[in-house]
């Protein structure tokens, strides 16, 4: 059951990456307008579960895939789809780097998270 959720969220991966990363950069380019905590909190905080989620989801597929008992229906993955799991990968990272970047920053700027 849980293979066929998995399977499922495979479209979904890149575009929770790139989602993820869109919404922790758009919070630094209107950083003086909207720079108050009731918009950055929910915006962090959707770019972690974003990030956590889509890094998790990746994981699973790639145990699934591995799986003896899987192996034998497996077709090789093409280099668009190694490339687009990468990307995910790197989108994810990207993201939670950006994101410890700005709460790293806002701490030494304003003395709290």
């Amino acid at each position: 059951m849980s293979a066929l959720f998995f399977a499922a969220l495979d479209g979904l991966r890149l575009l929770i990456g790139v989602t993820s990363l869109a919404v922790i950069t758009q919070a630094g380019v209107a950083w003086d307008r909207f720079h108050t905590d009731w918009i950055r909190i929910p915006m962090i905080g959707f770019a972690v579960v974003g990030s956590v989620l889509n890094l998790v989801i990746l994981t699973q597929v790639r145990y699934l895939r591995r799986r003896p008992a899987s192996q034998w229906r497996q077709k090789a993955l093409t280099q668009r789809q190694m490339r687009m799991e990468r990307i995910q990968y790197i989108l994810s990272l990207a993201t939670l780097t950006l994101i410890a970047l700005e709460e790293t920053g806002h701490l030494r700027t304003f003395h709290r998270l």
